[in-house]
């Protein structure tokens, strides 16, 4: 017995030494290659005009696996987060530094064509006057309440050609997602007096036609992302509960302008959309629905392959296939990857992801939504590793980020041949 108890203790450190070094050099840093290096040192290419919402004939609705306009031409969703308003300050990030115009004129300048504009539910109960501190850069908005800037900001982006999505991203006005289950769903009224911010489904839906209501002569804000990251216990949030309430939520929304497209994010923290092929969401008014998935190099932990971070780039395809790019491949709806993103600096796990993804959504031409521009996050000033400009909010950060990006926007391939990936191998 106790030869037995040495051995396994000897298995398990064994074991454990290699998770160990395992992890390590998952982050040991990556060093860039020749072309994100000389990227950086040459301007970003203009913004390519025909992108800009305002030479769509609209509204917008789908076709397949794209987003068109009334001619069918295609809107490729080009997008970046601009969060804030879905945090403690209850505002977007950046307006005690820049006018809201010159930061919507940063946004094209980096290329993207539309913005996903996060909010918080606390933000529409609460609905505060804003402390002029933090609004410094655009005098204006002195004086007014949350709200009121929120849709001042919508409408810098719009007037600078630039789709607006909002996205209903928390209940309580926080960083998002941690363990909290007051905040893992769009209702959390069966918690009682575990949630200082509580909320019924109905409180929800009433919340977004309060925000949207705001939009209703505004075309340039194409849709609604219904909520962010729907998550449960354990696997506990089921598809057709989310895709129920989605429904009665995007039907709500289709009564005060059906012209908006609903956006659907997958179950388990946005990564999973399989229950979309045999019970997909159906609204009333048709070709409406876009699906989105989140996509990180954390994602895929507690599966066999490991995380993203750790994947082959088959692994990586196999897990991207069956949890939403079925929807892509086979012409059946859009899939917006609405959140992904990585460091200025990464390490060798998070630049293996990067790597991966960049590629394969390279080659479906996805739509997309980088996370996100800010150079600071709201609750202490906190420097936003994943940021895209520097804290002026005006200089461009050129880097391998950048780089795949411009080449995604502008629908280029690059020189991986996926088709040379064994479909066994898959």
């Amino acid at each position: 017995m106790f030869q037995f108890a040495i051995f396994s203790l000897l298995v398990v450190a064994g074991w454990l030494g290699y998770m160990w070094k395992a992890e390590a050099a998952l982050m040991r840093p990556w060093t860039p290659d020749p072309g994100a290096v000389l990227f950086s040192q040459r301007p970003l290419p203009p913004f390519i005009e025909e992108s800009s919402i305002s030479t769509y004939s609209l509204p917008l609705h789908t076709q397949g696996r794209d987003v068109v306009d009334t001619t069918g031409r295609r809107f490729k969703l080009s997008s970046v987060n601009w969060y804030g308003a879905s945090d403690e300050l209850f505002i977007p990030g950046g307006l005690d530094v820049q006018h809201r115009s010159v930061i919507a004129s940063t946004i094209r300048l980096l290329g993207f064509n539309s913005v996903r504009l996060p909010y918080a539910d606390e933000m529409v109960i609460a609905n505060p006057h804003i402390l002029p501190h933090l609004l410094t850069a655009n005098p204006d908005l002195i004086g007014k309440r949350a709200l009121d800037i929120f849709e001042a900001v919508v409408e810098a982006l719009t007037d600078a050609g630039i789709a607006v999505i909002i996205n209903n991203h928390i209940t309580t006005a926080t960083w998002c997602c941690g363990a909290d289950p007051c905040d893992a769903g769009w209702a959390n009224d069966h918690l009682g007096p575990l949630c200082r911010v509580s909320q019924s489904e109905e409180d929800w839906i009433q919340h977004w036609e309060i925000v949207m209501r705001r939009f209703l002569d505004n075309p340039r804000v194409i849709g609604a992302d219904l909520r962010n990251e729907v998550r449960g216990v354990w696997g506990t949030m089921t598809w057709d509960r989310w895709a129920t309430a989605a429904e009665k939520c995007g039907n709500r929304l289709h009564k005060m302008n059906n012209d908006w497209l609903i956006i659907v994010e997958g179950t388990e923290s946005g990564n999973d959309l399989r229950g979309a092929r045999t019970r997909p969401v159906k609204l009333d008014v048709e070709n409406k629905v876009v699906y989105s998935s989140h996509v990180y190099s954390w994602s895929g932990w507690g599966s066999t392959e490991g995380r993203y971070a750790k994947r082959s780039y088959a692994s990586f395809i196999q897990a991207m296939r069956k949890h939403w790019a079925y929807l892509v491949e086979d012409n059946i709806a859009p899939v917006w990857v609405g959140e992904f993103g990585a460091p200025h600096h990464p390490g060798e796990g998070d630049a293996n992801y990067w790597q991966n993804l960049l590629r394969y959504l390279k080659r479906i031409d996805a739509d997309f939504g980088y996370w996100a521009i800010n150079p600071r996050k709201p609750k202490e000033n906190e420097k936003e590793t994943y940021s895209l400009v520097e804290d002026d909010w005006v200089t461009p950060i050129l880097d391998y980020r950048m780089r795949d990006m411009t080449e995604l926007i502008a629908s280029v391939r690059g020189d991986d041949d996926d088709d040379a990936v064994d479909n066994d191998e898959l």
